[in-house]
């Protein structure tokens, strides 16, 4: 285990909401967020989170009550999560991407009592609650985009109806603070419990001892704020250290994130972040991209990625055009963040990186012993941001958080020199010829040719009922390239057994709402 930079634990009455709000109050003026309409500043911030935090109170909502944030960024967003956070209830956020089937059961399973919502979300939020039994209090709705209804209330008129809540809930650092929903790749998504006190340590154990974010950044995170890495990188870490976060609602395909980078898009009135928050497939679109700018465009001094493990390619490529390292990690939903990363200072593409100070790591083989260095296990994971539970799944809390371990469900292999590499989702692993197979090796060294733009491989059984790699590719705008080409390519650069033994070219690949590959339904395409 790496050493832990020491850090003070929160006090025994801690709510997350104050502590952030209290480290800016000598910044009122500064802008915390921007979004396409406007700003708002640490001042006008925590005054509308005192606001909305009565508001709920108003409603009768006592503590611990969950209330469902079903909202696009916007500097509204941040103002829903932490009032809610301050006045004591639950904030429950969920991606702004389902179905009204989704969200049927997101209402019913958290049983929230109040839902804030974008207008432009507002119909699928109707169509949802057709479909529930559960009956909601309150719908208050950002940027309304018709007339609204009984039950309904406009955000800034929810806040403006209320005086400021002069202090806040008298929670402590172990009390539930908001829940997060997992992917649900196989089955209905887990409702993870995350305390007060989580955020605090991500903050301090990664936000300022391995990014070291200060308050002159501004920071840009394409992960939306309904994810763990994006409420880490757009909310929670820049408010650790005061500094600005620029926010988009849309989605981040490569035009607009270029609008973000170069500062020429509504709001940033040529301000141009300085840190940017990432994912491999988003870097390997806009590394393809026309309209990829020029390093003299842009302002970033630091990059990150996580949410996949990013192939070294697309690393060196990134660094070749902008001069700057991406800083690749690996965290989770139940993690609430990064806890193995490659360092601003210390980049070793093709692998994760080391364990982030403050937290262990295991690597376990299927007798539940530790493995040796250069053989794949089971990666654990022990640290203090630790998910409390899965609300309401016993059977699933017990299996993934042991004790002081959380199982991650991946594969790792731990390097000579400490630092790890990643072998993919442990149900993703392939056994050929008897030795497992790591599709994401596979892939890495894939989209190393330079017609390839993504690659994704599953197990296909032959004739004789033996699993072989069969790879998904899809090739790059106006590019191409032959089979049997893309064969001696992976047969050059790893061992002979690892190669693809069918390519199927396809024009995308499956994915999740997050961007990650959903090889499970590749995997029901080949029958494997």
């Amino acid at each position: 285990m790496t050493t832990p930079t020491p850090v003070t634990p929160p006090p025994e009455r801690f709510n997350i909401a104050d502590h952030l709000l209290g480290a800016n109050t000598q910044r009122a003026d500064k802008p915390a967020f921007i979004d396409d309409t406007g700003q708002i500043t640490y001042g006008q911030l925590a005054e509308r989170v005192q606001r909305l935090a009565a508001g709920l109170k108003a409603l009768y909502l006592r503590r611990e009550e969950r209330v469902l944030v079903l909202m696009q960024d916007s500097i509204d967003w941040p103002v829903a999560f932490l009032g809610s956070l301050y006045g004591g209830m639950v904030p429950v956020a969920v991606n702004t991407l389902l179905t009204a089937d989704d969200y049927a059961y997101m209402l019913e399973h958290s049983r929230a009592q109040a839902v804030f919502v974008s207008g432009a979300l507002l119909p699928v939020l109707k169509s949802a609650m057709t479909r529930s039994d559960h009956e909601v209090q309150k719908v208050i709705v950002s940027r309304p985009q018709a007339p609204l209804e009984p039950g309904e209330v406009e955000f800034s008129a929810f806040l403006a109806a209320q005086s400021p809540l002069d202090k806040p809930a008298p929670t402590s650092p172990d009390d539930p603070a908001f829940w997060l929903y997992s992917s649900g790749s196989t089955g209905r998504p887990k409702g993870t419990v995350h305390s007060h006190g989580n955020p605090y340590w991500t903050c301090e154990l990664y936000a300022k001892a391995v990014l070291r974010l200060t308050p002159d950044d501004i920071c840009f995170s394409a992960a939306k704020l309904f994810f763990a890495y994006g409420l880490g990188n757009g909310l929670t870490f820049p408010m650790s250290v005061g500094a600005t976060t620029v926010l988009m609602g849309e989605r981040p395909t490569p035009d607009a994130t270029f609008a973000r980078w170069t500062g020429t898009s509504p709001g940033l009135n040529g301000r141009k972040p300085t840190v940017f928050f990432g994912a491999p497939t988003g870097f390997a679109g806009m590394l393809a991209h026309p309209a990829l700018p020029k390093r003299e465009d842009v302002a970033m001094r630091l990059v990150s990625s996580a949410g996949e493990a990013l192939p070294a390619e697309l690393g060196e490529r990134f660094k070749a055009h902008f001069g700057v390292d991406i800083v690749d990690g690996i965290g989770s939903t139940e993690m609430l963040h990064i806890f193995i990363s490659n360092r601003p200072e210390r980049v070793r593409y093709g692998s994760t990186g080391w364990p982030v100070p403050g937290y262990e790591i295991e690597l376990r083989g299927d007798d539940g012993g530790p493995v040796p260095d250069g053989e794949p296990g089971d990666l654990y994971i022990a640290g203090p941001s630790a998910a409390m539970m899965y609300w309401g799944n016993r059977t699933k809390t017990r299996d993934t958080f042991q004790g002081g371990w959380t199982k991650s469900g991946d594969k790792y292999v731990r390097n000579a020199d400490g630092s790890y590499t990643y072998s993919g989702r442990s149900d993703d692993m392939l056994k050929v010829s008897g030795i497992y197979v790591s599709p994401f090796e596979v892939e890495a060294t894939l989209v190393q040719h330079p017609a390839v733009l993504e690659a994704a491989v599953v197990g296909k059984e032959d004739a004789n009922g033996l699993t072989k790699t069969c790879a998904y590719v899809v090739c790059k705008p106006g590019a191409s390239v032959g089979e049997d080409e893309l064969k001696a390519f992976v047969k050059d650069r790893l061992a002979p057994y690892k190669y693809p033994r069918s390519i199927e070219f396809v024009d995308e690949l499956p994915k999740t709402a997050t961007g990650k590959i959903q090889r499970f339904k590749l995997r029901q395409q080949v029958g494997g």
